[in-house]
């Protein structure tokens, strides 16, 4: 189980991927929106997302979790 943090402050912008979705390393799981920049947040490994723990729309503080995926 590896859990995806958000790497800065910010708002969830855009949720990329959802539950159950099948992920690779690397690929985003949601874009962070802070200081008018987008800030993509990848994932760390390979699996499936097994739960969002953030909706659009939400803030964020660094080292939130966002997703877990298995």
């Amino acid at each position: 189980m590896t859990e995806i943090k958000a790497s800065m402050a910010g708002s969830v912008w855009k949720l990329v991927a959802s539950e159950g979705d099948e992920i690779s390393d690397g690929q985003d799981i949601a874009i962070l929106e802070s200081m008018k920049m987008e800030i993509p947040i990848p994932a760390e490994s390979s699996g499936t997302v097994k739960e969002i723990k953030v909706n659009e729309g939400d803030f964020v503080n660094e080292g939130d979790v966002i997703a877990i995926i298995e």
